[in-house]
């Protein structure tokens, strides 16, 4: 399962202690990148009606046109790379035009490029393990990105309340499918079929906060085994407690344990590594590793021992295993010291030139232009619904979508600067640090004024109105 990896959120996943204080919680194993419901509950996150600017920006074309005569690359896009496909005129369709582009790329498939390297390592380590049972995974790697929310939801445990299902956190096809948040959404399907151990690599995309390690779009890697009958057979009729307590859950465990380290020394070399307790909705006992790189701990991923009922939704109620997920992004960025989520997009040649297939290289900055900063403040609701209302109805998510719609990848950094409500009119404002900069080229005041004129007048359709 994708389990959350906790800072580099919708993007990368990283320190548990960062993703836990952020404000978006998530429904997966660290991918690392969700955020857990707390054992006593979630958070309630009602549907809203969609911002009304996805109506107009989904029926317009998105691009941003680079001023620039660098050589750049772009290998052919995968079966997937179908942009109408994702923009069904559906009221409760919010992907964006942008987002839609994405899909397809398929950089973990790239043998050269940073994120396929990685996955490519962690196939090859798992094709050499060795067991009694002569294990074999399987390799999944061009599923179909649209599941459905029992696939990604349901099947896993996560509540019809939990934040991470509404539309400020997930993007939706219609009402009932989805672009996945995590590759644990094929897990069910894939022990539906029989398969009792898996390797499964894709896509998955989460509406998130924007800076140097968050991005709409990144690539996830789940990993599943089930262990053979003979191994079990004594956890038959136990129930939950006794399971817990049982030989067979802790032999499940240590053999986790054991896989997943022997990853991260194939990886890192060997390196020091610690185990903490965690919490998924899908496994249990649950667990985040951590491994000491660079003079500091940093947790790598998530996993646990499956949960029974997560077993008997996919037909595999005799049956005991554990599964895993991790962030190919987060694990990129540190092997290969790569700065900044957004360079794993990029087509210029200059990036893509450094990496060979099956090397680890540490990344060389061929630029840094300047970034050129603009502030953007507006009230988040009128003097009448401030009076009607006794909360907040902005969605961030909304506003950095919108954002992304309109400068694409030239947007670097969103901060919040100042957040005020207004003592006599109740009004809540909010003031946004925008932090422009181009990976290949200077930009102009000018052409940034022109985006920002155009948000200003976009923010509208969110209901603010710019002061």
């Amino acid at each position: 399962m994708t389990l959350p990896l906790r800072h580099l959120g919708a993007a990368v996943g990283g320190s548990a202690r960062l993703q836990r204080s952020s404000s978006s919680a998530r429904s997966a194993f660290p991918s690392t990148t969700l955020c857990s419901p707390g054992k006593n509950g979630v958070a309630h996150r009602p549907h809203r009606p969609l911002p009304t600017f996805l109506s107009s920006i989904q029926s317009s074309s998105f691009s941003i046109t680079p001023a620039n005569s660098f050589a750049s690359t772009s290998p052919p896009l995968g079966k997937y790379a179908t942009p109408s496909r994702y923009l069904e005129p559906h009221p409760s369709n919010n992907i964006t035009p942008h987002i839609a582009s994405l899909v397809g790329r398929d950089l973990h498939l790239r043998p050269s490029h940073p994120i396929g390297i990685v996955r490519s390592k962690i196939q090859e380590y798992f094709a050499s393990l060795k067991d009694d049972n002569n294990t074999i995974y399987k390799i999944f790697d061009a599923e179909d990105p649209i599941v459905t929310s029992q696939q990604c939801f349901d099947d896993l445990l996560i509540p019809p309340n939990h934040p991470g299902r509404a539309p400020s956190d997930t993007y939706y096809v219609t009402e009932s499918t989805l672009l996945r948040t995590h590759t644990s959404a094929h897990q069910s399907q894939h022990l539906r079929s029989g398969v009792d151990a898996f390797l499964c690599c894709g896509d998955v995309y989460r509406r998130d906060e924007i800076d140097a390690t968050h991005y709409p779009a990144f690539h996830q890697m789940e990993g599943v085994k089930l262990m053979h009958h003979s191994l079990v057979e004594g956890a038959e009729g136990l129930t939950r407690e006794e399971w817990l307590k049982s030989t067979e859950c802790r032999m499940v465990e240590l053999d986790l344990k054991s896989t997943l380290e022997g990853l991260m020394d194939h990886l890192f070399g060997p390196t020091q590594k610690r185990w903490n307790e965690d919490y998924f909705p899908f496994t249990e006992p649950s667990f985040e590793l951590e491994i000491y790189h660079n003079d500091e701990w940093m947790e790598v991923l998530g996993c646990g021992v499956i949960h029974e009922q997560v077993l008997e939704l996919s037909n595999r109620s005799d049956r005991r295993g554990w599964a895993f997920g991790l962030g190919l992004e987060r694990l990129a960025m540190i092997l290969f010291k790569i700065p900044d989520i957004r360079l794993f997009w990029t087509d210029d040649e200059r990036f893509h030139s450094q990496f060979k297939e099956g090397k680890i290289a540490e990344f060389r900055s061929y630029s840094k232009y300047p970034p050129v900063f603009k502030d953007i403040a507006f009230w988040t609701s009128s003097e009448e619904n401030a009076k009607e209302s006794t909360s907040d109805e902005f969605v961030e998510n909304d506003f950095f979508d919108l954002v992304r719609s309109t400068a694409g990848d030239l947007v670097e950094r969103i901060e919040l600067i100042d957040h005020f409500t207004h003592p006599k009119t109740g009004r809540s404002s909010r003031c946004y640090r925008i932090s422009y900069r181009s990976m290949d080229r200077s930009l102009t005041n000018e052409e940034i004024d022109e985006l920002q004129f155009k948000l200003r007048d976009d923010c509208s359709s969110l209901g603010c109105e710019v002061r």
